[in-house]
């Protein structure tokens, strides 16, 4: 992937960055958020502000958007599988430090096949991927076979572009359009591997990495991106 990037100057300039041009309609997770986020293309979104502000965690409380990067790929060593294609990757600056925040879409989508569904006994490249995520998230194989695949490449996105650009922090965020927070049990199950009970619309201090604090949340979004363009 190239890294010269060209502004967006509407939420249609989103769309040819997807990995399949059926997902740009309403009522999914690549519109929602493309409209959400270009609303106010300077800033984070009201629904997202308003969680950092309340998250009672200095950092976030002060938060700048410095750059937001649409459908962002970050390569997971060591095998040469999938990149980890973000829905937005965002670099923001609070409290003079930079944090890293890799933002995950959703409306009714799962989070992926859980890791158990997604490995195969005969695939190698499979088997070292899934060591490398679990190395970078301090956790264990045996504790995330009946998780979602995406929330460990997600997360791991995070955490490998705030040691690209120095940070010290990073944020795995999901940005759920879904009334009902759909597999909001998948992320709750996630997050309590790092000892968080975990709500909607709420951020959450997980783990010091290798020198990178890891934070998750998330925010639920306003419905209307679902139906029609603001």
């Amino acid at each position: 992937m190239s890294k010269i990037f060209i502004p967006a100057m509407k939420p249609e300039d989103w769309k040819q960055f997807l990995a399949k041009e059926k997902h740009w309609k309403p009522g999914h997770s690549a519109w929602a958020i493309a409209h959400c986020w270009h609303k106010n293309p300077d800033d984070f979104p009201d629904s997202v502000k308003r969680v950092f502000r309340e998250s009672c965690l200095p950092l976030f409380g002060s938060v700048q958007l410095l750059f937001a990067f649409p459908e962002y790929k970050v390569s997971l060593p060591p095998t040469k599988g999938r990149a980890s294609q973000n829905d937005l990757l965002v670099v923001g600056k609070g409290e003079g430090q930079l944090v890293s925040i890799a933002v995950e879409g959703k409306v009714s989508e799962p989070f992926d096949k859980p890791v158990c569904e997604w490995i195969t006994k005969d695939s190698q490249g499979k088997k070292l991927r899934l060591s490398f995520l679990c190395n970078q998230l301090g956790l264990q194989a045996d504790q995330v076979p009946e998780r979602g695949y995406k929330l460990l490449h997600r997360t791991v996105s995070a955490i490998l572009m705030a040691r690209e650009l120095g940070a010290r922090s990073a944020l795995m965020l999901v940005h759920s359009f879904s009334p009902q927070n759909e597999h909001f049990d998948d992320y709750g199950a996630f997050a309590a591997l790092y000892g968080i009970e975990a709500h909607p619309d709420a951020l959450y201090f997980a783990k010091e990495l290798g020198g990178v604090n890891l934070y998750l949340g998330w925010v639920k979004g306003d419905s209307r991106y679902l139906t029609m363009e603001p």
